[in-house]
């Protein structure tokens, strides 16, 4: 059997994080098993329909790295792969249902619904539709039915759920699962509107697009029993199952944006690198080692199965994502944080820089920090001269003679030729040496001068990024405006 998966969000608003997992592991799946992925929009819901929010879904995607086989503008003859134009379809596959006997029309009004469900509670249990006390094709009788639907009463049509039935599938990861057909509700397939209910177009389109495996969150476990009897219900093969554990917060409550960002485009926007987040949202239920946390997306590939995740819940450590954010920008190319810089600025609307002069800054700061927005922020003093100086360190380290051994020092430093950090270094020492002086006594001014903060990169490594020229620029610049 070929692998068929499926990744099939709603479109309404964002990608969140647990959606992203879903997706990591269908993909994980599909390639490693040479299947196909497919990426279809259930979009039937219009009360939740967010404008725009496919093609964000989409784009979301394909900036962590997933693309799809199959799926929007990209149909390989099981398509459309966006469900409301499938309509028809599901329409169609409802009638089936009502002339084999598996489902039936009902005509109940919201309000006759609520009244029952009103009833059930009163006697202290869980709301069920009840089809032998509704308005229904099975109490109303056929005649009726012929005339109300003639007549165009609204109505919906119901799975008809066997009495006394012993539900059973196996879970890839949970292992058989076994529900009574008695906590089965007669679930509503097709709407008043005409529009298929989740079940139905889910189960008619896995089985129109000959999807194998069904990968999906652990929230959907429950709604497995009714998509069981559909299968039943026409006579075909269900696809194999897998639902995934559900992610938690640290006080292993359910993952929501009550505490804290949830979706990946929060992530994104603050500066997760794509395969830093890939990489730890692969790992939230399932590792291929206990003595690894960083893999490339080949080796996530190679290393996945869905046997090995999890039952539990994972917990969602934002502070182990940071750490591994750090790994990945501190291992990434100095060309490539180039860029990322690049882009930085052009966002703060500050002044493009060289990317010669980037790809020289990079490795000062790459290592020191969480996010390439840092380094902006953090090191301003490297994209144009420092505007404001930290009052407290020049206090702590300006002293009565420091003024003059600083114009003494710019003397000494146009004289070095080849400006490399060690070259600047070895003139210092000399220089401290001679007027006998300790090196903190000259490095904390210099840095104060040319950076206007108390803590950054290397020193001499700044200076020589910087260059002669601008180091010596903002050295007299400080002197002359301060004294």
């Amino acid at each position: 059997m070929s692998v068929r998966v499926r990744f099939a969000p709603s479109p309404t608003g964002y990608l969140h994080i647990g959606g992203l997992r879903t997706a990591l592991y269908n993909y994980l799946f599909a390639k490693k098993n040479n299947g196909t992925f497919v990426l279809r929009i259930e979009d039937t819901d219009k009360a939740r329909f967010v404008e725009g929010a496919m093609q964000n879904l989409i784009e979301s995607l394909r900036w962590a790295g997933i693309d799809y086989d199959e799926g929007p503008n990209k149909d390989a003859g099981f398509g459309p792969y966006i469900q409301s134009e499938r309509i028809d379809l599901y329409k169609e596959y409802a009638q089936k249902l009502i002339e084999n006997g598996n489902a039936y029309y009902a005509f109940d009004t919201q309000e006759e619904i609520e009244l029952a469900r009103q009833k059930q509670q009163a006697e202290k249990l869980d709301f069920k539709y009840n089809r032998n006390q509704m308005r229904n094709q099975i109490t109303l009788g056929n005649e009726e039915v012929k005339s109300l639907l003639e007549s165009g009463v609204p109505f919906v049509i119901r799975l008809k759920v066997p009495e006394d039935k012993t539900i059973r599938f196996k879970d890839i990861i949970r292992g058989e699962v076994v529900v009574g057909s008695k906590e089965v509700d007669d679930q509503v397939l097709l709407k008043s509107d005409g529009y298929p209910t989740y079940h139905l177009a889910n189960v008619v389109d896995d089985y129109l697009m000959k999807i194998s495996h069904v990968i999906r969150g652990e929230e959907w476990l429950p709604s497995t029993p009714k998509h069981i009897l559909l299968y039943e219900a026409f006579n075909w093969a269900p696809p194999h199952f897998a639902h995934l554990p559900l992610l938690l917060n640290k006080d292993k409550t359910k993952l929501s944006k009550r505490q804290g960002s949830v979706a990946v485009e929060d992530f994104r926007d603050k500066g997760y690198l794509s395969d830093a987040l890939v990489n730890f949202v692969a790992l939230l239920g399932w590792n291929p080692s206990a003595d690894r946390e960083i893999y490339a997306i080949q080796e996530l590939i190679e290393h996945f199965s869905l046997e090995k995740i999890n039952k539990a819940g994972a917990v969602f450590d934002v502070q182990k994502l940071d750490w591994m954010n750090q790994q990945y920008l501190k291992n990434l190319p100095n060309e490539t944080v180039a860029l990322l810089i690049a882009s930085e600025l052009e966002k703060l609307g500050i002044a493009p820089q060289p990317k010669s002069y980037l790809e020289k800054v990079a490795p000062l700061f790459k290592e020191r920090v969480l996010f390439v927005s840092e380094i902006v922020a953090n090191a301003d003093y490297m994209f144009s001269q420092p505007k404001d100086f930290e009052e407290e360190y020049f206090k702590k380290h300006w002293k009565e003679n420091t003024k003059e051994l600083i114009s003494q020092l710019i003397k000494a430093i146009e004289e070095i030729d080849d400006f490399f950090h060690s070259a600047i270094q070895e003139k210092i020492k000399q220089f401290n040496e001679e007027h006998n002086i300790k090196l903190k006594e000259i490095i904390h001014p210099i840095r104060l001068m040319i950076t206007g903060k108390s803590a950054g990169a290397g020193m001499f490594e700044t200076m020589e990024v910087l260059g002669k020229s601008e180091c010596i620029k903002r050295m007299n610049k400080f002197i002359n405006e301060r004294f």
